[in-house]
């Protein structure tokens, strides 16, 4: 018989880059993890193309589970800016989400970043919960401030989405 704590123990997901035959299966898991915003099948398929060097999967027995997309910025090559983090249900309560970001962070095209930037609407308790916990981790400093206003940029039809920096000290000293 199976010790308890193995019944509730689940397999980590292996990580790797997306690559475009990866694009559907990451736009279905975006429709199962609602509240995302949802793009469009070819946004995705971009992604995994074009920003493979900054978009990470997680796969579980051959299914995508977790996704990161996410970008240098190009006016600020210190900046990883990080368009959307998807973890299926299946997934959740792995960790995935912060080794996700440790795992991108960790790559040569992430070698001059020192700071960790996405937009957070206040409502969002499942992204601040996974920025907050990978600030810890990280050993960084966060900080936010509204960005896409609701009234100035969505017309009223969203929420502001807020800018959310986090400062990895570590990484900036080694840049400096």
């Amino acid at each position: 018989m199976q010790h308890a704590m193995k019944m509730f123990q689940k397999a980590m997901p292996s990580l790797r880059k997306p690559c475009a035959e990866d694009g559907s299966a990451i736009w279905e898991l975006i429709q199962a993890c609602k509240p995302l915003d949802e793009n469009s099948m070819y946004c995705n398929l971009v992604q995994c193309d074009h920003f493979s060097d900054t978009c990470i999967v997680g796969e579980m027995d051959g299914e995508i589970v977790g996704w990161v997309s996410g970008y240098v910025r190009p006016d600020d090559p210190e900046t990883l800016f990080v368009w959307q983090v998807a973890v299926s249900e299946k997934a959740r309560g792995t960790g995935l989400g912060t080794l996700m970001l440790r795992d991108l962070l960790a790559r040569e095209s992430c070698a001059d970043v020192s700071r960790l930037q996405t937009t957070i609407t206040r409502d969002n308790a499942a992204s601040w919960a996974l920025f907050n916990k990978f600030c810890d981790t990280a050993d960084g400093e966060l900080s936010s401030e509204p960005y896409f206003s609701k009234s100035e940029h969505f017309n009223d039809m969203h929420d502001t989405e807020y800018m959310v920096t986090i400062t990895m000290d570590e990484r900036a000293e080694k840049a400096a």
